[in-house]
């Protein structure tokens, strides 16, 4: 790929697609991480002389129709209270348009004409065949924004880990990241499942899972046999239309429970690997994270976060992501140079599966 440092964009109009995609309550701005990822890119576009600056983004899923909450108004405000606007424009919201999700090629000339330059800055949405992401590219010089850079180059060392480097893998769908799973295994100590993944693989050994959620396809049975694989010992177990909760061996599960939480044996034996390992990769809750069941998944970026203040001299300890991942990340002070945190989540998992992306390879071409 080619990069915004390398870009000649003095007094050219430079069109980058941001991922604004941010979380909004009541039409607020709940975490503006994503956005302050794409600043240092609009900074350096600045000191290279950009005559303008044309932001581009999705928020939310209006399903190629214009939805009044899912303007981009929010993200125009809290833009205004980080940079000086002057020069820069931010477009209203790219899914408001049918045509980008079905990879338009007229509408990515259309949004390709706003501009002279393209810096592609949204990795988190770049596995994705948009016409923002992979059409654009065809009608202008494309590069990669220097976030965007940085997110290629941490997840690509996350692929050659150090020895004793430890994986930890959340959500749910085992058959989507069943892949990257075979694939880290052969390069990962130890793969920690959690969430609905867990609930899989309990039903491949033959233990019993209850009413847990299942992906419903069936694991690989060399998959579900490789000791590297490991599954909580421990469990919160809830149960249809009762309010109690309880914890107790993973095993022990009864007919109509379900798994929730990993328990709290498994956070504190989880945290000790944590402590002890010499890089960590991340992604995916260990539990029903959306529905409040936080406890494992804050326990664990605790841990992470210790990891990260420790005196050890190696400066990169640990990539994360996921959505709820970073949540529980965020809650913790922890040092950034140790830790890197994602801005992908579907995009950060298919990278480390395929070592690429369709958003780099329509930089490359």
């Amino acid at each position: 790929m080619k990069s915004v440092r390398d870009a000649d964009v003095a007094g050219k109009r430079v069109l980058v697609h941001v991922d604004f995609d941010v979380p909004l309550k009541n039409g607020v701005i709940v975490d503006d991480f994503r956005i302050r990822a794409a600043l240092p890119t609009i900074a350096l576009l600045r000191e290279k002389g950009a005559e303008q600056i044309i932001l581009i983004s999705k928020l939310g899923r209006p399903g190629g129709t214009v939805v009044e909450e899912l303007r981009m108004a929010p993200i125009q405000k809290k833009m205004a209270q980080l940079v000086d606007m002057t020069g820069i424009e931010l477009r209203e919201n790219l899914r408001f348009d049918p045509r980008e999700e079905a990879n338009d090629s007229a509408f990515a000339k259309e949004l390709a004409s706003l501009g002279d330059v393209f810096v592609n800055e949204a990795f988190a949405d770049s596995h994705r065949t948009h016409a923002s992401i992979v059409g654009i590219p065809k009608f202008l010089p494309g590069y990669a924004g220097v976030r965007f850079e940085e997110e290629v180059r941490r997840l690509s060392a996350a692929l050659t880990p150090p020895q004793g480097a430890l994986a930890l893998i959340g959500g749910a769908k085992f058959e989507t990241k069943e892949p990257l799973i075979k694939k880290l295994l052969g390069v990962y100590a130890e793969v920690l499942l959690g969430g609905a993944l867990a609930n899989d693989l309990l039903k491949a050994r033959g233990l019993p899972f209850g009413k847990s959620l299942l992906s419903g396809a069936p694991v690989d049975p060399e998959v579900a046999s490789d000791e590297r694989l490991v599954l909580p010992t421990d469990a919160i177990f809830a149960e249809v239309g009762l309010s109690a909760e309880r914890s107790g061996g993973v095993v022990d599960i009864r007919a109509g429970e379900s798994i929730i939480d990993i328990g709290p044996a498994t956070a504190k034996l989880w945290a000790e690997k944590i402590s002890k390992a010499p890089f960590v990769l991340w992604n995916g809750p260990v539990g029903i994270y959306e529905q409040g069941y936080c406890d494992g998944t804050d326990a664990l970026a605790a841990a992470l976060a210790l990891l990260s203040a420790s005196g050890q001299a190696a400066s990169f300890r640990a990539v994360v992501g996921g959505g709820d991942t970073i949540a529980a990340i965020s809650k913790q002070t922890f040092d950034p140079q140790k830790v890197f945190v994602s801005t992908g989540g579907g995009a950060m998992l298919e990278f480390l599966t395929a070592g690429t992306l369709p958003g780099i390879e329509a930089l490359r071409r």
